[in-house]
């Protein structure tokens, strides 16, 4: 008997398969391709890593599950060209901040 969707969609047969977490065993290898940079906080680090060939600065949160420490999904990966504009607007960026601490 046909669910709804799967005439349309071809469905039928084995469901799709789940995702992965990005972990040790996820997409980006073992856990180690990246160079840790920062430690931001207890749960932030900031890291420069190679994702599908690229290099890209990583700033994400962290987890413990059973003794490990695992890749969250909070975080943002800048490749070098948002890097390169996020790095040389840093003066603009204290300076608006200093504007809102004193305002």
């Amino acid at each position: 008997m046909w669910r709804k969707g799967n005439k349309r969609f071809g469905g039928g047969g084995e469901p799709p398969a789940k995702r992965q977490a990005a972990g040790e065993d996820g997409p980006s290898g073992s856990a180690d391709d990246g160079i840790i940079v920062a430690q931001i906080s207890k749960t932030r680090r900031v890291a420069v890593r190679t994702w599908n060939g690229d290099v890209v600065v990583d700033i994400r949160e962290f987890y413990e599950k059973d003794g490990k420490t695992l890749p969250s999904r909070k975080g943002i990966q800048l490749p070098m060209d948002q890097w390169k504009i996020l790095r040389d607007n840093i003066k603009a960026i204290d300076e608006a901040i200093k504007d809102k601490e004193n305002a």
